[in-house]
């Protein structure tokens, strides 16, 4: 089962890429060169974005963020492990004097949220702000 996810090229990271590529932004994906493999690297804007799944990285308060009955200690210890490597991967790029967006997989699932987080983030690209968080509530604000 788990070796069929996917870890990169998903639909929501797809429909963010045509997004922001229609609006003219460039970008690199999936660097080696970066610390944890960003899903896009903007080296113009010194930024990578992350597009995470709400399941797999627990995006807090969010009603995709649903823990399976069966495993229970199976599961909490490999989200535990997801959040704690996604908090160092994050330490470190900022460390590194690189700007983190990270966009939420729920932010994609409707054509008005992806173009509302697609302007979120890219007033975001353009400000100094070194960190972004765009999931379903911020999309939906704008």
């Amino acid at each position: 089962m788990m070796s069929g996810i996917r870890g990169k090229d998903t639909k929501p990271e797809l429909v963010l890429r045509r997004a922001l590529h229609a609006r003219g932004f460039r970008f690199r994906l999936h660097s080696k060169r970066v610390h944890g493999r960003p899903d896009l690297v903007l080296p113009r804007y010194r930024a990578v974005v992350f597009v995470h799944g709400c399941f797999w990285h627990r995006h807090e308060g969010c009603r995709y963020t649903t823990t399976p009955s069966t495993r229970q200690d199976f599961w909490q210890t490999k989200f535990k492990a997801n959040v704690a490597r996604d908090e160092a991967v994050l330490g470190k790029l900022l460390e590194d004097g690189w700007r983190v967006a990270v966009v939420w997989e729920c932010a994609l699932r409707k054509t008005d949220q992806v173009n509302a987080a697609t302007d979120l983030l890219s007033a975001w690209l353009r400000s100094d702000e070194p960190q972004s968080q765009i999931g379903e509530q911020e999309a939906r604000r704008s």
